[in-house]
């Protein structure tokens, strides 16, 4: 989001020169001719960054310094306040900086400094390794990505059966389904991101086997690629009903680009729809189609939505602010079949709806994993390197099963963020930096204005600690399993939750 023409810029004239006793937090939005600046004080130090996240465009001004850094409000992005560079998803590109000068109290911005040229494959380097990706989701990218930054000169093949490149998956379920983002927001990268770094990304295409004793790849059409590291990236797959019906061109699920392209075509003649789970992404479905003045219901087996991760009070906020939205409930009941447009309940009740969407779960895509005989474990077991029972073969995001140091446990979760985030860190190991992967997991979830953001993993808790008021739109609620805080979640308590992020990070285990 550029500044528009009639837009003002922000606060004083930074490059006249501010005063110290003007900072507030440690911070002040100023501007630089037309464009706005944010100083940051953070120790001694005085830094000037662009004040906006540049994944959502999350006010920083709201954000967390921690050293020389300073963390996004909304989707916990991390940015290098001396270069500006993202260094934690779910940002890529970097923000720009400026020079400061100091005189006692009195801080001055100067000139903006040239942003660092893009990434490009370096050619003249020898270019004998070759690393395969298997998975073109949030994971794979976020390693090839991080490959060419690092400098890895050599191959990097980045396999995917999806017709898309890489996009911002969360959208899917939010603001594009919803109509309120354009398709060419979803790419993360444009197709000469990967021309000019260097990276082989196939679409369309299947992986029919992994051979890691011949360190190879082979593919569907037959063909063989060999590799020196390999990540597994190959996510999960929507669980699909097992009911009469469930075939029907109505039906649909919502994982791909083309998913969410279909579920809109048929929005733009549906009356009435049914979505089958309250699931985030089912809920978030439900939420994206009355934005389009559908006629929605949901039918799910709990007694309410989303209790199992965020708990009972939380659960009837949630299904309370869908029905203000016109969402309408069948809790406690189940589809038993579909006939034609009738959807045909386990109650007896009988729900008319021309489009139908299930969210009933996910399953990681396992197969791959199993056939190369690494170990698995309701996932693939990975080391706090991301490294599987094989040395060289990586995965992450969806299918990983990781020693998690917060919980103590070997957990999976779903999550964007975390996917990204162990794309990186697979990606800095597959060249040798043994870098631990404890980031603590984030997710978001968006029901209409309402944005939920959730700390930590808690598989089960024993109690939940509330602060604030839920039904007001202001709260932090602590998840707490024997006496130890696991996971948070918050509505518009943005500061508070990256506390929590934080303080989690200090006291692994």
């Amino acid at each position: 989001m550029t500044m528009t023409e009639d837009k003002r810029p922000s606060g004083p004239d930074l490059s006249k020169g501010v005063s110290l006793s003007e900072f507030k937090d440690g911070k002040l939005l100023g501007h630089v001719g037309e464009e706005d600046v944010l100083l940051v004080q953070a120790g001694s130090e005085i830094f000037a960054i662009e004040p906006l996240c540049s994944h959502y465009h999350g006010p920083l001004a709201e954000g967390l310094v921690v050293g020389d850094t300073i963390r996004c409000p909304w989707h916990h992005a991390c940015f290098a306040l001396r270069t500006g560079e993202a260094t934690r998803p779910p940002a890529l590109n970097a923000l720009a900086v400026w020079d400061v000068t100091r005189d006692r109290d009195r801080i001055t911005v100067a000139r903006k400094r040239e942003a660092p040229k893009p990434l490009t494959a370096r050619r003249s380097a020898p270019a004998a390794e070759k690393v395969v990706i298997v998975g073109g989701g949030a994971a794979g990218f976020a390693a090839a990505e991080t490959l060419r930054r690092e400098g890895f000169a050599g191959a990097v093949t980045m396999l995917s059966n999806d017709d898309a490149m890489p996009v911002d998956r969360p959208n899917l379920s939010k603001d594009y389904l919803a109509g309120n983002a354009p398709e060419d927001w979803l790419p993360l990268r444009g197709e000469d991101y990967y021309r000019d770094a260097g990276i082989d990304l196939r679409l369309n295409t299947n992986v029919a086997a992994i051979d890691p004793k011949t360190r190879s790849v082979t593919l569907g059409n037959g063909d063989k690629l060999p590799f020196d590291r390999l990540l597994l990236a190959t996510g999960a797959e929507p669980v699909k009903l097992q009911i009469s019906g469930a075939d029907q061109p109505h039906v649909h699920t919502l994982r791909s680009v083309a998913d969410s392209r279909a579920i809109i075509k048929e929005s733009a003649s549906a009356k009435r729809a049914l979505v089958i789970g309250a699931s985030f992404i089912g809920l978030e479905v439900a939420a994206s189609l009355r934005a389009r003045k559908i006629e929605v219901h949901v039918v799910a087996p709990e007694e309410r939505p989303m209790q199992k991760v965020l708990g009972p009070e939380m659960g009837d906020f949630i299904r309370a602010l869908h029905e203000e939205n016109g969402v309408n409930f069948h809790l406690k009941d189940t589809v038993e079949r579909l006939d034609g447009i009738s959807a045909a309940l386990k109650s007896g009740a009988v729900i008319e709806a021309d489009l139908v969407v299930a969210g009933i779960g996910v399953k990681p895509r396992l197969a791959l994993a199993e056939q190369a005989g690494l170990a698995v474990d309701r996932g693939v077991s990975v080391s706090e390197y991301l490294e599987t029972s094989v040395a060289g073969i990586f995965a992450a995001g969806d299918i990983a099963r990781w020693p998690d140091p917060h919980s103590r446990q070997t957990i999976r979760v779903e999550h964007w963020v975390v996917a990204e985030r162990q794309g990186q860190t697979a990606a800095r190991n597959m060249l040798g930096r043994r870098e631990r992967f404890d980031a603590v997991p984030f997710f978001w979830s968006q029901h209409y204005d309402v944005p939920i953001n959730y700390v930590g993993h808690a598989e089960s808790f024993d109690d939940i600690a509330i602060d604030g008021s839920i039904k007001d739109r202001d709260c932090l609620l602590k998840y707490r399993k024997d006496g130890r805080v696991l996971a948070v979640a918050s509505i518009y308590r943005d500061l508070d939750n990256l506390k929590a992020e934080l303080e989690m990070e200090r006291s692994r285990a």
